[in-house]
């Protein structure tokens, strides 16, 4: 059965601006059995743009989330995992934005937006409104793509910074990249302010994100090594700069709900709700 879902990277000159993009729809196979229309969400330092453009999306767990429906939906940084529900198909465009640029672009103080989302428009103004109607009208996924990105380029080239991160950056990549730019100003170079202007770009302190970072590289690490049947739990532990093993488990409990080996069990079997993961490593 052919994926309902894909990840695509944007053009070369937007590679430090948009980290992914995924396009994921459940009308051509509809997805009958009702635990395959959840959807797992990892913590994320990123923050995001979903555009549902056709179908409804609940939020399952945490469940004193509020319930309102949005088709263009601007979502912080988030410190815990998330659970939707789809009652029905979907057909949906997720834009993952580095934090650091939806800043740039808007002025937004990301750390106001952790574990917070509500329409885009409301969070990023009438240019961002007006993108999220065209965006949701009936179109194939090129010309949307192209919409998107033919209003992003020229914004990004008028607010990007030097040294921009390169395509399929890993998480630590962009982190250093936003701690030397937090860095790199003439006025305060004081450590607090160096954090101040990393949380209001970023959502989070340096820390947070080092964690984040840390994370991502050992679950990339595990998935690869458990796939090979080489995987040696305190091994990969010991790589990631954790402890033990055991805070390995409790970190990666806080990100994703599960276990490291859970997880990479999770990945290796047929278990749609956790397309996210699947798709992205």
């Amino acid at each position: 059965m052919t994926s309902p879902t894909r990840l695509i990277f944007p053009r070369k000159s937007l590679a430090s601006c948009v980290r992914a993009y995924v396009v994921r729809s459940t009308f051509e196979t509809p997805l009958s059995e009702r635990k395959d229309r959840y959807n797992h969400y990892p913590a994320t330092p990123h923050c995001s743009i979903t555009f549902y453009i056709d179908g409804e999306v609940e939020v399952a767990d945490p469940p004193e989330v509020m319930q309102e429906q949005f088709r263009a939906v601007f979502c912080g940084p988030q410190t815990r995992p998330i659970t939707t529900y789809n009652p029905g198909p979907v057909r949906m465009l997720m834009v993952i934005f580095y934090p650091q640029v939806l800043h740039a672009l808007s002025g937004v103080d990301i750390s106001a937006w952790v574990d917070r989302w509500a329409p885009a428009g409301q969070v990023l103004g009438d240019d961002w409104e007006a993108l999220s109607q065209a965006l949701l009208a009936p179109n194939a996924d090129e010309t949307r793509l192209a919409l998107l990105e033919d209003f992003l380029q020229p914004r990004w080239q008028a607010v990007r910074p030097g040294g921009a991160v390169g395509i399929g950056a890993m998480a630590g990549d962009w982190v250093r990249h936003l701690a030397a730019q937090a860095a790199d100003t003439a006025l305060g170079r004081g450590v607090r302010n160096i954090e101040r202007r990393i949380k209001t770009r970023a959502g989070q302190p340096l820390r947070k994100l080092l964690r984040l970072q840390r994370a991502e590289h050992s679950f990339f690490n595990a998935r690869d090594e458990y796939m090979a049947g080489t995987a040696v739990w305190s091994d990969i532990a010991a790589r990631g700069g954790y402890s033990d093993q055991a805070h390995l488990c409790r970190e990666a409990r806080e990100i994703t709900g599960h276990s490291p080996l859970q997880l990479v069990r999770l990945l290796a079997s047929s278990d749609e709700s956790y397309w996210i993961y699947r798709v992205w490593t």
